[in-house]
């Protein structure tokens, strides 16, 4: 059977063949690269906050209590909505809580999805566990609803006895989440497959991998479609064949390989001893001496009884300490200038300390002038 494509099919159809060789091409010889998608996202495609202000009832004597007056003042009105008028006086409210309601809109969320919720509370409760949270309208930062939750709450964790000093607590009773809580209600206009033009937003900025993700892009598509204004941004034009299909057209660019460079840096945690050094962390020849300066001291307690039948003598108790002072005679270590991050660890493990000892030794060998790498301590 004979099967006849238009021309502008045909076309298209080679496009997509030579592409694809191409990218296995590239992935190929890039096996060990990150794919763009892992290190930079399209610019306006990102999640939106809402919160919002709601009630956890059904709580079993652990909710607010009176001294919240929003609480009071928040079921009083809920009533008064529904009919019911109350004095704010007359409310008993320790089986409810006020909660702040925090969640994430993704992007390009439809009407009728769900998001999961996180629920806090902001009065004196003690626990949510078991509460149900009434309809709260969640709103973004234009003050627009664009979500509402609801459903019973779930806390994770529990606390039993905690007044009476012997009580036993996991995790935090006052922070709840539903899982799906949330039903979505307005939609974020996004026109993304009309864009003309594409926008990549690097994770960490910096010129060189800006300059390998442009060319990495124009390399698949054989076109220079790709270009890098600076060091946190590429942007992309998309082709004549991929007009209308945005979403494809990011789907290759997403998978293409590009090896990210980054800045010779060594993080310092003096808390813990931790060190971790980046792949392109060099030292210039150095020599080095690290000594340890230790301190002992050593108490014996001896007991002085005195002679039989002697009269007027006491026992006693007497202590002796002896102060041993040793001051290492480590030898002084050539540290060759290292080429690679295999050759650096080598050198400083002859000299054999532990990682605190080395957290001195890389702060001095930056005051010396000899570490070409950025020392961070957190």
């Amino acid at each position: 059977m004979d099967v006849r494509y238009p021309s502008q099919w045909k076309i298209r159809i080679l496009a997509v063949i030579c592409l694809g060789i191409l990218l296995v091409a590239v992935g190929s010889d890039a096996a060990h690269a990150a794919r763009i998608k892992d290190i930079a996202n399209i610019r306006g495609v990102r999640q939106n906050q809402l919160f919002g202000y709601g009630l956890v009832v059904g709580l079993d004597g652990s909710g607010d209590g009176n001294k919240s007056l929003f609480t009071v003042q928040s079921l009083a009105s809920m009533l008064e909505k529904m009919g019911v008028t109350i004095d704010p006086d007359d409310l008993k409210v320790k089986n409810v809580a006020a909660v702040m309601i925090t969640a994430d809109l993704p992007p390009f969320a439809r009407t009728g999805s769900r998001i999961d919720v996180l629920v806090n509370s902001i009065g004196d409760a003690k626990n949510l566990q078991g509460g149900t949270l009434l309809l709260t309208p969640l709103k973004g930062a234009d003050g627009k609803v664009y979500a509402v939750a609801q459903g019973p709450v779930s806390t994770g964790g529990f606390s039993y006895g905690k007044g009476t000093g012997t009580g036993v607590q996991k995790n935090f009773p006052t922070v709840a989440n539903i899982v799906g809580g949330a039903l979505i209600e307005r939609e974020i206009a996004n026109n993304f497959n009309e864009r003309e033009l594409l926008t990549l937003a690097l994770h960490a900025p910096d010129f060189t991998t800006a300059t390998r993700m442009a060319q990495a892009i124009n390399a698949a598509f054989g076109d220079a479609l790709a270009s890098a204004p600076d060091a946190g941004t590429i942007e992309v034009k998309v082709p004549d064949l991929y007009r209308g299909r945005s979403v494809e057209l990011v789907a290759l660019i997403e998978n293409i390989g590009v090896t990210p460079d980054m800045v010779s840096k060594i993080i310092i945690n003096e808390r813990t001893g931790t060190v971790i050094m980046g792949e392109n962390v060099r030292i210039a020849t150095i020599a080095i001496a690290h000594g340890n300066l230790s301190i002992q001291v050593n108490r014996q307690d001896n007991v002085s009884q005195p002679l039989p039948f002697s009269r007027g003598g006491q026992t006693v108790v007497t202590s002796d300490r002896d102060l041993v002072v040793q001051e290492g005679s480590n030898p002084l270590f050539l540290v060759e200038s290292g080429v690679s991050i295999g050759e650096v660890v080598r050198a400083l493990n002859a000299l054999g300390v532990s990682p605190r000892d080395l957290i001195a030794i890389f702060q001095a060998l930056k005051a010396a002038g000899a570490l070409q790498a950025e020392l961070q301590i957190i």
